[in-house]
């Protein structure tokens, strides 16, 4: 198989940062993780609920993301929720940087995927919703369902 032609294969999914945040930019980025984490995440105990991206001076690392113990590991089991370095380069962690210097910016994570045999996630540049904002996406998505029923 080459390169673009490579399997990609959902994880886990942030289903509710689509509905809580307005996403601008998004990266893709590899992470460092354990073996009994990434057997984990293939056995689909992984969660990005309370997840965020942290720009710390010596890179970008996920917070709060719970993988959990894999059952068949021994005494070298990992913590479920320790801080994961992500694979960035150094132009976009500056990236990342410059965009979160703006008021009411944050870096959410959005999926964990498998690309080929590596755990890849995806995250996204945003900005938190107001209640009147997410009511209005959700009158619209109602709408343009009640217009493809009609069809």
């Amino acid at each position: 198989m080459s390169q673009d032609q490579t399997r990609i294969k959902d994880l886990v999914v942030n289903r509710r940062a689509r509905h809580e945040y307005e996403l601008h930019d998004t990266f893709e980025a590899g992470l460092a993780l354990l073996g009994s984490e990434v057997k984990s995440l293939r056995a689909g105990k992984g969660n990005l609920q309370e997840a965020y991206v942290a720009l710390q001076p010596d890179g970008a690392w996920l917070m709060q993301c719970h993988i959990s113990p894999y059952t068949h590991a021994n005494r070298e089991n990992h913590e479920p929720m320790r801080p994961r370095r992500l694979l960035l380069h150094t132009h976009e962690i500056a990236k990342l940087r410059k965009a979160t210097a703006e008021k009411g910016m944050t870096v959410v994570p959005l999926r964990l995927y498998l690309k080929g045999s590596r755990v890849k996630i995806e995250i996204a540049v945003a900005r938190g919703k107001k209640l009147h904002d997410k009511r209005h996406a959700l009158k619209e998505r109602d709408a343009r369902r009640e217009m493809e029923r009609h069809r």
